[in-house]
C-alpha cells in the first residue's frame, strides 16, 4: 500500500468549491487548507500506477490549478525494488549487448517529456 500527500492549488475565489469537490471525491482524503488556496490531501494506492490514476482524477477537478505529490510512503514496494536492484548487475545487460539497436532502448529520465503512467507500469513490474 502506498500513501502520498498532495498539495492542491486553486484560487481563493474557488477555494470552497474545490475543497467540497475534494471531500466528495473518492480518490483522496481531505485534511486542511489555507485562505490562499493551498489544500493538503492524501491518496492511497496499491502501487504507483494506481496513485497516478487518482492524481489525474484530482487534476481534472474544475478550478484545480495544480496537484503535486510532496511525500510518499510505500509499505512493501520499496523493499521489493531494492531487492531487485541489489540482485542486478550495476550496468544493465542491454548496455553491454552489441546486438541491441540503441533506438530500441527506452530512456525514462527526461522529465520534460515524462510518461509517468508508462514509468509506473514498468516500476510496478517486480521480477
Amino acid at each position: 500500500m502506498n500513501i502520498s500527500s498532495i498539495v492542491v492549488q486553486t484560487t481563493p475565489k474557488y477555494l470552497e468549491q474545490v475543497v467540497e469537490d475534494l471531500k466528495n471525491c473518492k480518490a483522496c482524503d481531505y485534511h486542511i487548507h489555507d485562505e490562499k488556496g493551498r489544500i493538503i490531501i492524501t491518496i492511497e494506492g496499491n502501487g504507483v500506477k494506481e496513485e497516478l490514476e487518482k492524481l489525474r482524477v484530482i487534476e481534472a477537478i474544475p478550478h484545480v490549478i495544480s496537484a503535486d505529490m510532496q511525500m510518499a510512503y510505500s509499505e512493501d514496494e520499496l523493499d521489493e525494488h531494492i531487492e531487485v536492484l541489489e540482485n542486478s548487475d550495476a550496468v544493465p545487460k542491454m548496455l553491454n549487448d552489441d546486438n541491441i539497436d540503441p533506438d530500441k532502448i527506452i530512456y525514462r529520465g527526461d522529465l520534460k517529456r515524462k510518461d509517468l503512467e508508462g514509468f509506473a507500469e514498468e516500476f510496478d513490474k517486480v521480477d
